[in-house]
């Protein structure tokens, strides 16, 4: 039976690790070398970006315990920073047995095209109202897989804007594109109908692109963490930390990056566009008229703590890296995703155990600590250790409560002379 409650997974070797994987996924031997060796073959890295030379590798871990509406599962990570993988797992342990709830929107993208130069913009824009079903008709011409599934252009839009050249006329498209993450459907409709649209107006085309501020595709997740769990004077304390977030931009800044270290990670397991998740989601806290947390924390009336967030994110498993990266497939297939609405609805699950593990380490001990105590290991590294030195380098710091590269750099020069 599938679970992600592997305890004592982090005190476990790489092999042993692997093994488990291997067992609980029912993963082949080809799969396990994909995770030993990065799985991308350099003919294929050639053929994703241009001017390729090599090929640049993140570690990948899985975040354990998460429990997302009823389903438990364990969720890869690719990212460099320690601490993020670990904190994701604890804060998800503590909210179980319950874990997560989460869900989605449609997938609706929103295409946009801008058009110059018409002397009747307000005319204009109900003439593309008036046309809009021959507008629709035209945009899923080109996509008729898309249209079969399900999906395609659903709605047309038009505004007027003034701008610092003069008035402009805003098309938008808003397209179902399922499972896709959807930025080549989006952009060939819009382009598709940008011709017709001149047509229509009078105007001249110009930009022809999605937005990924998508509005109409958000996920919504949610945890309850029990006062008995966290304690009072904890929650109390997280409870400060968030109204400090709310009210200082400084502040929610790095509270929202904290968010976004566990979404990203995701994204990158997934061959996911992280850069296009991360646009929206800042751009959409800041709707309002400023920059504010996406997560949101509260005590309930029994004393327990709920953290909720909501924020628009466009993924996919259809099409780019998910499917031309051999490790976003395996990611893909480790979690049990089978559509796109999942990706998006774990991931921001993940968001919010980040928030909260973060806010609790503010609240407690302290920040620093326990992510020193994880760096630990990169600092023996960079002092020059390798394998059983820097393990026992990583040890005495932390032993020493003394983290710091000056630190390692001593430790692995007494190792030296020792030899």
């Amino acid at each position: 039976m599938k679970t992600s409650r592997l305890e004592g997974f982090y005190k476990k070797t790489l092999e042993e690790r692997l093994g488990i994987l291997r067992e609980q996924e029912e993963l082949g031997e080809a799969d396990v070398r994909l995770l030993k060796t990065g799985g991308l073959a350099l003919e294929v890295a050639e053929r994703m970006v241009e001017n390729c030379i090599g090929m640049f590798s993140l570690p990948l871990g899985v975040a354990t315990n998460f429990k997302v509406n009823g389903k438990e599962v364990l969720v890869p990570m690719a990212l460099e920073e320690p601490s993020v993988i670990a904190a994701a797992s604890h804060a998800a342990k503590l909210c179980l047995p319950e874990g997560f709830h989460a869900e989605s929107d449609e997938p609706v993208m929103r295409g946009q095209i801008q058009l110059v130069g018409i002397r009747e913009t307000e005319a204009a824009r109900k003439k593309v109202q008036e046309s809009k079903d021959e507008l629709l008709n035209l945009a899923n011409s080109k996509d008729s897989v898309l249209v079969k599934l399900g999906g395609g252009a659903k709605k047309v839009e038009a505004r007027v804007l003034q701008g610092a050249r003069g008035k402009m006329l805003l098309v938008e498209l808003f397209v179902d594109v399922r499972d896709a993450m959807g930025a080549n459907a989006v952009n060939t409709m819009c382009e598709s109908i940008a011709g017709k649209l001149e047509e229509i107006t009078g105007g001249k085309r110009r930009a022809r692109i999605l937005s990924n501020l998508c509005t109409e595709r958000k996920v919504r997740a949610s945890a309850v963490w029990k006062k008995e769990t966290l304690g009072e004077e904890t929650i109390e304390a997280i409870l400060d930390a968030y109204d400090l977030a709310v009210h200082d931009m400084y502040r929610a800044t790095t509270h929202n990056k904290g968010i976004m270290n566990g979404i990203d990670a995701v994204m990158v397991a997934a061959g996911n566009d992280w850069r296009a998740v991360e646009a929206g989601a800042h751009a959409y806290t800041s709707l309002q008229g400023r920059y504010l947390p996406l997560t949101k924390w509260e005590k309930r009336k029994n004393g327990d703590l709920l953290g909720s967030i909501e924020l628009p994110m466009a993924v996919g498993i259809v099409g780019g890296a998910t499917r031309s990266h051999p490790l976003a497939k395996l990611s893909l297939k480790i979690m049990g995703v089978q559509h796109a609405n999942e990706l998006a609805e774990i991931a921001a699950c993940v968001g919010v155990a980040n928030n909260l593990a973060a806010m609790r380490a503010l609240a407690t001990e302290g920040i620093q600590k326990g992510h020193l105590r994880l760096h630990a290991r990169n600092y023996a590294i960079a002092a020059g250790a390798s394998g059983e030195q820097a393990d026992a380098i990583a040890s005495r710091m932390i032993e020493e409560n003394n983290v710091s590269h000056s630190r390692a750099l001593e430790l692995f020069q007494q190792l030296k002379k020792k030899k």
